[in-house]
């Protein structure tokens, strides 16, 4: 009886271990620092996400 617990136990721990490895692994501190550079470039902008802007020499409206 023992030894299904401790093998069940095993297996869980097993579980949680990779889950975590490969959800924190990798990345020193959380986010890359370049997406979150775009994603402040991008905010500071009023056009819609993905939206490209017209160049500078374009006719108006």
């Amino acid at each position: 009886m023992w030894l299904i617990v401790l093998e069940a136990v095993g297996a869980l721990a097993l579980f949680v271990f990779l889950m975590w490895w490969t959800m924190f692994s990798g990345r020193a501190k959380g986010e890359l620092s370049e997406f979150n550079e775009a994603a402040a470039e991008s905010s500071k902008d009023d056009t819609a996400p993905g939206a490209t802007k017209p160049p500078a020499d374009a006719p108006g409206p």
